[in-house]
């Protein structure tokens, strides 16, 4: 069986050193390309088939925060992040408004924790791949694409079914929680998921989307410990254009994403 190719991830920081560090860290779970120039990381773009841009913000040629605005017009598709030692707020707010990142990574970062953000990220990409081949074939082939749309709900719920999607053993303590989930799932309640990191809450948030009435409805997730308190309330609730600096557009919040769906607040005890 051929093995499947690894998600490409472009690493771009000035600084060598934490370029050979990211690169060691990811290198076993990604297809890892390096540069320390805004050059080098051009060259590497037109050449492969990048996915992931993980970049540092403060560089000697331009910002992260510029280079990853060229990258958003030239390769929309990539999935952009920023790793930075530096949490000022009008940075920040460019990434996400002007940059579209999907992540601001602030250092110190934990290895396993920029791995699963990585991984985020790469699932990202999947599925707005998959979100553009639907929509390519709802234009050639509308009479099945509805058939085969179903189709991958069904997959998708049968994924995260209570039951069957949370693998665990006959006499694991998460069966107690899967039937908690069966319970509370045909209501339209808030639900409050505790436990430590790394043990499925935001899967028990996908089971209880998928095995509710508002399956068909959007599951928007959103890491509430990764966003600064001025930024969070903007994330959420949306703005308006000029309602502050660097709002140059307007924004729609992640509560109107998810209306008719599910949203999961990950970390929402961090929260002020």
């Amino acid at each position: 069986m051929v093995p499947k190719p690894l998600p490409t991830v472009l690493v771009l920081d000035d600084e060598q050193r934490s370029v050979e560090t990211l690169g060691r860290i990811l290198q076993d779970e990604f297809d890892v390309h390096c540069a320390t120039t805004i050059e080098a990381a051009e060259t590497i773009l037109q050449r492969e088939w990048v996915q992931i841009i993980l970049c540092d913000q403060r560089m000697p040629e331009m910002t992260g925060v510029e280079f990853l605005m060229r990258v958003r017009k030239q390769w929309p598709e990539v999935i952009r992040m920023i790793i930075s030692g530096y949490t000022d707020s009008a940075d920040i707010i460019d990434a996400v408004n002007e940059a579209g990142i999907y992540h601001f990574i602030t250092k110190p970062w934990q290895p396993a924790d920029l791995l699963m953000k990585l991984h985020n990220a790469a699932k990202l990409f999947r599925l707005q791949r998959l979100n553009e081949q639907l929509a390519v074939e709802l234009k050639l082939r509308p009479e099945t694409v509805a058939d085969e749309l179903e189709e991958k709900r069904q997959l998708l719920r049968a994924r995260f079914d209570w039951e069957l999607g949370i693998v665990r053993s006959p006499d694991s303590p998460m069966n107690h929680v899967c039937e908690i989930i069966q319970h509370v799932a045909p209501f339209n309640v808030n639900v409050l998921l505790t436990g430590e990191s790394g043990t499925g809450k935001e899967l028990c948030a996908r089971a209880l989307h998928y095995n509710s009435l508002r399956q068909d409805g959007p599951f928007v997730a959103e890491n509430c410990g990764a966003l600064p308190d001025e930024l969070l309330e903007s994330e959420l609730f949306g703005h308006k254009r000029g309602a502050f600096t660097g709002a140059v557009d307007d924004r729609v919040g992640l509560f109107e994403r998810a209306d008719g769906g599910t949203i999961f607040l990950d970390e929402i005890g961090d929260m002020p």
